[in-house]
């Protein structure tokens, strides 16, 4: 395995199942130094403990990412931990209501807006604090090919992962400068826990929207985020990278 990320720190939000647990195992084999945060300190813990079987070094702080003072401290954490935060991934996320526009809960909306949106800007707001100090950093934000598009019953979903990309490429532009590197990864539609509450017709319909003829993995999405953490990356920011089987291209 390539040991490109030795010695540096990564931090990884959502991180004890699905896209997030892909990621901060993949850190942690090319050498990285990982902190894991969850609200799930069981799963999170899990994660850790096949992190640091496999050698490496890695940390759990239980964080709600809707909240700016644990994405505060939780920065804070990881910088006291491992003496650096070199790398972020703010992947932290839920799926919200399955319910058309005029129909969706003012606080399912409230809910869905601050965990998928407003989490990544508490997240980037303490990260760039230190990275700036640093003079260097990657943070990949996770986003989704509902971030490109729309679709039915998802409003709150889509409209925060809109956001992201936004985000991303604001930040990007307003950091470059300073050694920064800002992008976001679109993910099609993954076999996660999120996809947990669709039925197996459901499924079966997603798998029928990606060309390639098949729901995507953690581990696909994951070799993405490794690279543009990496210096090999180091000419890329601002950038929306979709890993979806072809979803965009129809």
């Amino acid at each position: 395995m390539d040991k490109d990320l030795q010695g540096k720190t990564a931090l990884v939000t959502g991180a004890s199942s699905g896209i997030g647990r892909a990621v901060a195992l993949l850190y942690g084999q090319h050498g990285a130094n990982v902190m894991v945060s969850d609200i799930d300190e069981t799963q999170g813990r899990q994660v850790v403990a096949e992190l640091q079987a496999a050698g490496a070094n890695a940390r759990f702080y239980k964080a709600d990412v809707g909240d700016p003072a644990q994405c505060r401290q939780l920065v804070q954490e990881t910088v006291e931990a491992f003496g650096t935060l070199d790398i972020a991934c703010n992947n932290a996320g839920i799926t919200g209501e399955l319910t058309r526009t005029a129909d969706y809960s003012l606080e399912g909306w409230q809910q869905i807006i601050n965990v998928n949106l407003n989490s990544v800007f508490f997240c980037l707001k303490y990260e760039l604090e230190v990275m700036l100090q640093q003079g260097h950093g990657a943070i990949i934000n996770m986003a989704s090919i509902l971030g490109q598009v729309g679709t039915p019953t998802l409003a709150g979903y889509v409209a925060a992962k809109h956001g992201v990309i936004g985000l991303t490429q604001t930040a990007a532009l307003e950091y470059a400068a300073q050694g920064i590197r800002i992008n976001a990864v679109g993910p099609g539609y993954i076999d996660t826990p999120l996809l947990k509450e669709f039925s197996a017709e459901t499924k079966r319909g997603l798998v029928a929207l990606h060309p390639i003829g098949r729901l995507g993995r953690s581990e696909e999405v994951a070799e993405l985020v490794i690279w543009l953490s990496s210096d090999k990356a180091s000419f890329v920011t601002g950038a929306y990278y979709p890993v979806d089987g072809g979803y965009l291209a129809k």
